[in-house]
C-alpha cells in the first residue's frame, strides 16, 4: 500500500502552538493534505495523552485510528474527494540541553513507541527531571546517549530519530551543539539509529555530501506547529500498514519499502544561510568566512546556517550522490501557490475559497501539487495562472530569497 507519512508534530500543549490542533482536528487536516500515518506529538505530556487514549483506538499493530464517534464530527467537515484513513503513531520531541566534553549541548530527539504502555515507561524517567506538563516538548537535562538507551530498553519496537539534525541552536550537528557525528553524540548506542530529520532548511542532496549519513534512512516531516503545516515535509512508504511494517522499511531504505521523501525547496528554510535577522543581513558561508563570522552591520556573531554546517561536515563535493540515495520531490504549499497566481496574500479569503474548491474538485492538497494533471487543474477554473504554477513548481523552475537566523526564505513562482 502506497501511503504518506508525516511524523513528525506538535499538539497544542506545546509552545507557540495552535490551540486549534486536537486529534479531531489533526485528522480532518491529515485528510485534506493526503497523509494517511501522522504522529501525535508530545506523547510526554500528560494532558495530551490522556487526550489521545479517550479519542484515538487502536487499529493495525502499533496504529492508531479516531474512534467512531469521534470520526463521524471529523469526516463531515473533510470534502469527500480527500476522505480516507488515517493512522496515528505516538511520536514525541524531546530537547535534550547537557553539558559534554566542556561544552553545553542542546538536542532535539524524536521518539517514538508502539503503544501507551511503552510510551508512559519512556516518559516516567523523564518526569523525575522535568514537569512535563509545562511544555508538550520538555526541556530535560539529560544526556542524548542516555535517552536513547531509555528509549531502547523500554521496548525492542521503540526508536529514536535526532530532529532537523542540521538546525543551529537544537541539533546534534548543527553549529552551536558542535558534534561531529552522530557516534560523538550518542556514543556506541548510534549504531540503534537507523534514521535521521533532516530538516526544513536541508534536502537530500546536502545531506548525501557527509558519507557518514550514508547508512541512515533520510527522513522529512513537518515538524507542525498548526493544522495548515502538515505535510510541508512528508514521507512516502509502499507497505503494510503498520507500525512494524514502517519501520522495517526505513530500516532497508531500499527505495521499494520505503520510496523517498516530500522536501521544502530548502533555501526557503529559515536556518538556510547564514546571518543576523536583527540586521537584516543574509550571508553565505564564503562571505560569513569574510567578515571573521561577525556581522558586518553590527559586528556580533553571524548564526551560522545549515549551508555553513554541512560545508564544514561534508567530506563529498556538491552533486555527489552516493550509492543507494533515495528519490525526493520539492514542493511548495498549495495556497502558497495559488496565492502566487492570484498576487494576493496566502491567508487571504480569495485564496482560501480556491483552495477549497480546488480540494472538493480534485482531491488532497498532495495529490493536486504532485500528480494532478495540468489540464484538471485549469479546468478547475480557480485561476487562469494556477495550472502554470504548479508546473512550474515541479519542473523545480522557482527562486528563493534564502532564509537566515530564523527568518523563512520568500519564494517565487512566477515571473
Amino acid at each position: 500500500m502506497e501511503f504518506v507519512a508525516d511524523l513528525h508534530i506538535h499538539s497544542r500543549y506545546s509552545l507557540a502552538t495552535s490551540k486549534a490542533l486536537s486529534p479531531t482536528t489533526l485528522h480532518m487536516a491529515a485528510r485534506r493534505k493526503g497523509i494517511t500515518v501522522l504522529g501525535t506529538g508530545d506523547f510526554t505530556h500528560p494532558a495530551w495523552i490522556q487526550e489521545l487514549k479517550n479519542h484515538l483506538e487502536p487499529a493495525e499493530p502499533g496504529f492508531f485510528r479516531l474512534r467512531k464517534e469521534h470520526l463521524k464530527q471529523a469526516e463531515r467537515t473533510v470534502p469527500t474527494s480527500c476522505r480516507g484513513e488515517v493512522r496515528f503513531v505516538l511520536q514525541a520531541e524531546i530537547s535534550n540541553i547537557y553539558k559534554k566534553a566542556g561544552k553545553t549541548r542542546k538536542v532535539h530527539n524524536l521518539v517514538y513507541a508502539p503503544d501507551f504502555e511503552t510510551a508512559a515507561r519512556i516518559a516516567k524517567p523523564l518526569g523525575k527531571l522535568q514537569n512535563l506538563a509545562s511544555d508538550g516538548r520538555p526541556i530535560v537535562k539529560m544526556d542524548s546517549a542516555e535517552l536513547l538507551k531509555i528509549v531502547l530498553a523500554e521496548s525492542d519496537r521503540s526508536f529514536l530519530v535526532p530532529a532537523h539534525i542540521w538546525t543551529p541552536h537544537f541539533s546534534v550537528l548543527g553549529a552551536f551543539s558542535d558534534f561531529g557525528s552522530l557516534e560523538e553524540c550518542y556514543g556506541e548506542s548510534a549504531k540503534h539509529i537507523f534514521a535521521v530529520e533532516t530538516g526544513l532548511s536541508s534536502d537530500p542532496p546536502m545531506n548525501w555530501r557527509v558519507s557518514s549519513l550514508d547508512r541512515v534512512a533520510l527522513v522529512s516531516n513537518s515538524d507542525a506547529h498548526s493544522p495548515d503545516k502538515l505535510a510541508r515535509e512528508a514521507n512516502l512508504f509502499d507497505t503494510a500498514l503498520s507500525y512494524d511494517a514502517m519501520v522495517a522499511a526505513l530500516k532497508a531504505k531500499n527505495g521499494k519499502t520505503f520510496r523517498g521523501t516530500i522536501e521544502f525547496f530548502p533555501a526557503e528554510g529559515k536556518y538556510h544561510l547564514d546571518g543576523h535577522r536583527a540586521c537584516g543581513v543574509c550571508l553565505t558561508p564564503a562571505e560569513t568566512r569574510k567578515h571573521s563570522g561577525c556581522c558586518p552591520a553590527c559586528g556580533k556573531e553571524i548564526t551560522k546556517g545549515v549551508c555553513h554546517r554541512v560545508e564544514a561536515l561534508a567530506d563529498r563535493p556538491e552533486g555527489a550522490r552516493p550509492k543507494g540515495a533515495l528519490p525526493y520531490e520539492s514542493l511548495i504549499a498549495l495556497r502558497t501557490v495559488l496565492s502566487e497566481a492570484m498576487s494576493v496574500g496566502p491567508a487571504s479569503k480569495r485564496v482560501g475559497t480556491a483552495y477549497e474548491k480546488m480540494l472538493a474538485a480534485l482531491g488532497p492538497e498532495l495529490f493536486v501539487l504532485r500528480q494532478a494533471p495540468l489540464e484538471d487543474i485549469a479546468a478547475v477554473g480557480v485561476h487562469p495562472r494556477a495550472a502554470k504554477a504548479v508546473g512550474r513548481m515541479r519542473r523545480g523552475e522557482v527562486s528563493v530569497a534564502p532564509g537566515y537566523d530564523g527568518q523563512y526564505g520568500v519564494v517565487c513562482l512566477l515571473p
